[in-house]
């Protein structure tokens, strides 16, 4: 995540408090790696003491990190991909939709 630190931060002139965003993204796509690393390794769930089968709380913890890490770009309007734009695409007519 430092190399992406450093890119964001020679591509984006950034205000004090964004560089505080820009930071929390960061962590929580680490977090989602430490999570992905376990599960990974664990897998995806466990079995209690009665064998019944349980999501691992990594599940969890990685699907929440990757949204805020998701969230956080968006905030921060780093996803460099221009939206497609509301409303109908370009060329589009009316007429094209009528049933004769």
């Amino acid at each position: 995540m430092r190399d992406w630190w450093d890119q964001v931060n020679e591509n984006f002139v950034l205000e004090p408090h964004h560089l505080h965003l820009l930071k929390l993204a960061c962590q929580a796509y680490d977090r989602s790696q430490q999570a992905k690393i376990i599960l990974d390794k664990e897998g995806l769930s466990y079995l209690d003491k009665y064998k019944c089968p349980h999501p691992r709380p990594e599940v969890s913890i990685e699907k929440n990190a990757r949204l805020d890490f998701a969230r956080l770009v968006k905030q921060l309007n780093l996803d460099l991909e221009e939206p497609n734009p509301p409303g109908r695409p370009a060329g589009y007519s009316p007429s094209q939709n009528r049933r004769q």
